[in-house]
């Protein structure tokens, strides 16, 4: 049966196993750590919501599950490759910890975010950015802002900056179409640093004298180990442009290859660099990409009947969800939707993807929505909590889960608004 007639006849119960999977996600790791410590207790979870699903869409259309097996294996090969590549680069350093340095290392971090994606160039800075500001007294705020920066917002302007971008790229949103987002992306960007700037210049004026003698004494130059692997990184950004799959996917993998081989194995030692998020990512979203086909072939099919017509009302419904479940099966759903909508509404054909166009201004709402709000909590993006273990470990007080939401409250949510009426309305 053509996946647009399935769409159409498919029973709701089967969307059940993919809002259980993405609760399970989001809820298990708080309830029940120890368990979901295990590798192979995401994968058996994976696999119950998954599993039902692939094999009752295989019996009913068996190109749409080959089509989602591509999909995820571009998408789990762009991720691994900028996982390994990303891993074997350094920065060494501790210079002075002033509020203008601060603002340098987010802003890199923003930018960085789109060329390496939100997961390595937090990876990469979020140490640097610690021992920077490690003899300091007053310093909750900064992994805070990390998080909003570097681990999400910034990712916004190109498909390998963060996973529901390069989903969309898969789907056959044009490479460098997210760029028309820029003036999103430098107001929330613009905003945050300058409401940074404004937190860490007041922490900084508390600091002991004592605290800030030490930090001028300790002064470390910046450097860089493993910067050949640069190298490799505009590999596969080439790749993501140029080639088709799969030869896109075989370049990227070769890519990492050449970046594990020709990396000292001390670097990766002192960025602590470890398989276990990749394969936790893989495993995960194997679920994922199963248990999502069913929402999404509804959207498609009857999106025009859930009374979503506004810009607004899909920036805030993608974000709103992004905020508390994972925001790359929340950008597909809603993209999913937003092609229904402008089928319903015979609107002007926008973007052309795999299944039907989409309006640019659902597409541009369904975007900022997914990458931006995935700031709002601790487990709306996956490098939140790395950030977050991370900064405790260097004995860095973070606030609780419902303390870092009222950070974002305070400080996004407003921006968000703002950035509503400028764009969304």
């Amino acid at each position: 049966m053509p996946a647009h007639d399935l769409g159409t006849t498919i029973s709701l119960f089967w969307v059940v196993p993919f809002a259980g999977l993405l609760l399970a996600i989001a809820i298990l790791p708080l309830v029940t750590a120890k368990f979901w410590e295990y590798h192979r207790n995401k994968a058996l979870i994976a696999a119950l919501f998954g599993l039902p699903t692939a094999i009752f869409i295989g019996l009913e259309d068996w190109h749409e599950i080959w089509q989602v097996g591509l999909d995820y294996f571009s998408f789990i090969t762009l991720l691994a490759a900028l996982f390994i590549i990303a891993g074997g680069i350094h920065l060494q350093g501790d210079i002075e910890a002033k509020p203008p340095t601060n603002v340098f290392f987010l802003a890199i971090g923003a930018v960085l975010a789109n060329l390496i994606g939100t997961t390595g160039a937090s990876m990469l800075l979020i140490r640097v950015v610690l021992r920077t500001n490690r003899e300091r007294k007053y310093t909750g705020h900064i992994p805070i802002f990390f998080i909003f920066l570097v681990s999400n917002i910034g990712g916004l302007l190109l498909p390998i900056g963060d996973p529901p971008l390069f989903l969309g790229y898969l789907q056959g949103v044009p490479f460098f179409w997210t760029l028309k987002l820029f003036p999103i992306w430098a107001l929330a960007v613009g905003l945050v640093l300058l409401i940074f700037l404004v937190v860490d210049t007041r922490a900084y004026a508390q600091e002991p004298a004592e605290a800030l003698q030490r930090d001028r004494a300790e002064i470390q130059p910046l450097r860089i180990e493993g910067a050949h692997n640069l190298l490799w990184l505009l590999g596969v950004l080439g790749a993501a442009i140029l080639l088709p799959t799969p030869l896109r996917e075989i370049v990227m993998w070769l890519m990492a290859l050449l970046a594990w081989k020709t990396t000292r194995p001390e670097i990766r030692r002192k960025n602590e660099f470890t398989f276990n998020p990749m394969i936790e990512v893989a495993v995960l979203f194997a679920g994922i990409f199963s248990a999502m086909i069913p929402a999404l072939l509804i959207l498609k099919a009857r999106g025009g009947e859930l009374g979503l017509t506004a810009p607004w009302q899909f920036f805030w419904a993608t974000g709103c969800l992004s905020s508390f479940l994972d925001n790359a099966p929340t950008y597909l759903a809603f993209a999913s939707l937003g092609q229904g909508v402008t089928r319903a509404l015979g609107l002007a054909q926008g973007i052309a993807l795999r299944d039907g166009s989409i309006a640019e201004m659902y597409l541009s709402a369904i975007s900022a929505g997914t990458v931006f709000m995935g700031a709002n909590t601790y487990i709306g993006n996956a490098p939140n909590f790395m950030v977050k273990a991370i900064s405790e470990e260097w004995r860095c007080k973070m606030p609780s889960f419902f303390g870092y939401m009222l950070w974002s409250g305070a400080i996004l949510v407003p921006i968000f608004v703002l950035t509503t009426l400028i764009f969304f309305r």
